[in-house]
């Protein structure tokens, strides 16, 4: 985390309770500006009730067919209920489509300021995990089929805590959430509210293990991660992510988050109470308010969202000392002049540094062939 030293502080985001800042210091989080009220707080005011309850019902049942007829025709985003059940497994054979490879690059450096490197990530390969931590410079590269199910998992995850607290809280991320990923989503797996489920317990998990771990030995109390990760299956990619660390995708030239930063300048946005003008440099930009080893993560990520793949299409996984001083549109040129997902990986690295990044970096660049 940009000019971390630990974890944001355990505050649930709807209810503003006090967080500590870098230097575990309390301080209570500013007061929304009077006339623009919390809309997270509001409460919702109560349905009319309806003066003809059959003609509503009616209503509601032809709504109802509308809407299964318009999402089995258009595809379905997002972890919505009412979502219908899709076969991933089948995907290609209905379409006729080949079978989509993914070509990975990943980077990971201490960066010229911290004496540690406090990020870790994971890759599908013949040994389990490529990981960074320690003190210098790692990279790696592979090509995996794209139905490899759930072994198509990718995942970065910045600790917090200072040196051996955060790289253990990062570490245990990266070795904990593919094992139960795995233990979920077996190959007999397609629906993807399943999947999608499947990972928010698989989170879950490994933040009990690492919120435990920080309770019962003392050199690693407080210690925290975010996670962002991606999963591959079929046609479709799931995202999530908890603390700032974020996930791309690029297509065509165009960049759009898929994640969500849960930092309390990020709620005051949500808020109406700062611009996003003001959101970059704000003095919470880097206090978070939802992280693993924290008890408001205990059901895993607030949304695992499902998107679709294209050939063409690449993704970008990065810690925030990557996305903290590279600006978005610049991550959308580096990412899409290149074919070689290394060389963009080590490109983005080195105008991170060159842009004075105070934290680690590590990027990790997916493409869909």
């Amino acid at each position: 985390m940009s000019d971390h030293g630990g974890p944001g502080g355990q505050a649930r985001s709807e209810a503003r309770r006090p967080v500590h800042d870098d230097e575990g210091e309390g301080f209570s989080p500013p007061t929304l500006e009077a006339g623009r009220p919390d809309q997270e707080a509001m409460t919702p005011q109560p349905p009319t009730v309806p003066k003809k309850a059959v003609e509503v019902s009616t209503l509601s049942s032809w709504q109802h067919r509308w809407r299964g007829f318009w999402r089995r025709l258009v595809g379905t985003t997002g972890t919505s209920p009412a979502a219908p059940n899709r076969d991933l497994s089948s995907a290609h054979r209905a379409t006729g489509q080949r079978p989509m490879t993914l070509r990975v690059g990943v980077v990971s450096t201490v960066g010229n300021y911290r004496e540690h490197n406090e990020d870790n990530f994971y890759l599908p390969t013949l040994a389990g995990k490529a990981m960074g931590g320690g003190t210098g410079h790692r990279d790696a590269s592979l090509e995996v089929p794209g139905d490899g199910g759930s072994q198509n998992l990718f995942i970065v995850a910045d600790g917090m805590g200072g040196q051996l607290a955060g790289e253990k809280a990062s570490q245990m991320a990266v070795d904990i959430i593919p094992k139960e990923v795995s233990r979920r989503i077996g190959p007999g797996v397609a629906d993807e509210r399943e999947i999608q489920r499947a990972i928010r317990d698989a989170v879950a998990a490994a933040n009990q293990e690492i919120l435990g771990l920080s309770v019962v030995q003392t050199e690693f109390n407080n210690m925290g991660t975010t996670v962002v990760l991606t999963l591959f299956r079929g046609d479709r990619v799931f995202i999530a992510g908890i603390g700032e660390s974020r996930a791309y995708r690029i297509r065509e030239g165009q960049i759009e988050q898929l994640t969500k930063d849960h930092s309390l300048a990020q709620a005051l946005l949500e808020a109406g109470t700062i611009t996003a003008e003001e959101l970059p440099n704000h003095k919470f930009n880097h206090v978070l308010y939802l992280y693993l080893g924290s008890k408001d993560a205990r059901t895993g990520p607030e949304d695992v969202r499902s998107a679709e793949v294209r050939p063409g299409d690449r993704f970008l996984l990065a810690s925030d000392g990557l996305t903290g001083v590279v600006p978005d549109a610049q991550l959308a040129e580096i990412v899409s002049r290149s074919d070689d997902p290394q060389l963009t990986a080590r490109s983005l690295m080195q105008l991170a540094l060159d842009n004075h990044s105070k934290d680690n970096v590590t990027c990790l660049v997916i493409h869909v062939l």
